[in-house]
């Protein structure tokens, strides 16, 4: 069972002070993050994408560049890649390197993004939102498996018979699909025998159980061996001494940055009742001591069968010192806790 952190490097104003932390500080403050993850014992470390002045994370591979240079263990992949408006062979030319700079823990999940600031700004059409995926995820795939590469497609230049360099560590670098519960995706996932990531940020977790077992299927049908598909889960959450303490914390800018990003999407207030009623165990924040965030995790592994998770944090600004010790309580008691319950069974 593998238990990281993931950031999309979030630059809102502080709920507290007013203030915006400018992107160069909180990139570096994530660079540091990275590192005591890899110090107290997590498994992985995620960096997300967009192209936004919300968020400093539009050059995902530097900043884990940065982190692998100052780490010795943790993995260290994108959350997600938006491969829909990317060049495939410029990300795998990226992941390649980061895998060489971190001797093979590099890995991508990528997708095809909640948020469109990434298509007008690289020019794509957002009526080729589902064929730009396929096609793009069929070339980093092939680009994966050959070393030479002959591809033909309908949104890019083609090209006959060129090498793609460099080549990574592993053989091959992992490709998550991520998804935040289309079946589609899932189905992809499964025909591809690829891994997926789930990102359940609200509602019932447990309604993602039938996309599991859909994608179970697809893979089965697809005759790839069940046994060893792999199920990630991204969810939000904070972690501090106490449950109060964790809740006093983590509400306030929680509710300003879905405050903020639903405007956008049409989603009504985010209220404290909505809040406390995610917290409880079938909900999907996982807020409290590191009991109350081992069991929940556990709980929702017993239903969704995943062998990662991934907690979000923060959401919205929050002080640097507060998001370090919530992973090093993630690191040092969360994960042994659940890592000991997993074995015992």
């Amino acid at each position: 069972m593998e238990i990281g952190v993931d950031s999309f490097i979030e630059t809102t104003p502080d709920v507290q002070t007013g203030k915006t932390i400018s992107h160069a500080e909180r990139i570096r403050e994530v660079v540091e993050e990275i590192a005591l993850a890899d110090q107290v014992g997590l498994d992985i470390f995620g960096v997300g994408e967009h192209h936004r002045k919300e968020f400093g994370d539009s050059a995902t591979t530097i900043v884990l560049a940065a982190g692998a240079a100052l780490t010795k263990k943790i993995r260290l992949t994108s959350s997600v890649t938006v491969l829909s408006a990317a060049d495939p062979v410029r990300v795998f030319q990226e992941f390649a390197t980061l895998d060489g700079i971190s001797n093979g823990r590099a890995e991508m999940i990528v997708g095809r993004g909640s948020m469109v600031d990434a298509f007008p700004l690289f020019g794509y059409d957002l009526n080729d939102y589902d064929e730009l995926f396929e096609e793009k995820l069929e070339l980093l795939l092939k680009l994966r498996e050959s070393e030479i590469v002959t591809w033909k497609g309908g949104h890019r230049p083609a090209f006959t018979n060129l090498g793609v360099y460099p080549r990574p560590v592993q053989t091959p670098i992992p490709v998550w699909i991520g998804s935040g519960g289309n079946q589609a995706s899932a189905v992809r996932a499964g025909v591809l025998g690829l891994p997926l990531v789930l990102a359940i940020i609200g509602g019932s977790p447990l309604q993602f159980a039938p996309i599991v077992k859909l994608y179970k299927k697809a893979a089965a049908r697809a005759g790839h061996d069940e046994s060893k598909l792999k199920v990630a889960v991204h969810s939000l959450g904070f972690v501090a001494e106490t449950n109060s303490l964790a809740v006093d914390r983590y509400f306030p800018p929680t509710q300003a940055s879905f405050n903020l990003f639903g405007k956008e999407r049409g989603w009504g207030e985010y209220t404290r009742s909505y809040f406390d009623a995610s917290r409880n165990l079938e909900g999907s924040l996982y807020v409290g001591d590191p009991e109350t965030v081992a069991n929940k995790i556990l709980f929702m592994r017993e239903h969704l069968g995943f062998s990662r998770f991934f907690l979000h944090l923060p959401v919205g600004t929050m002080p640097h010192h507060e998001v370090l010790k919530a992973i090093e309580l993630l690191g040092t008691e969360v994960a042994p806790r659940v890592r000991e319950a997993v074995a015992a069974k």
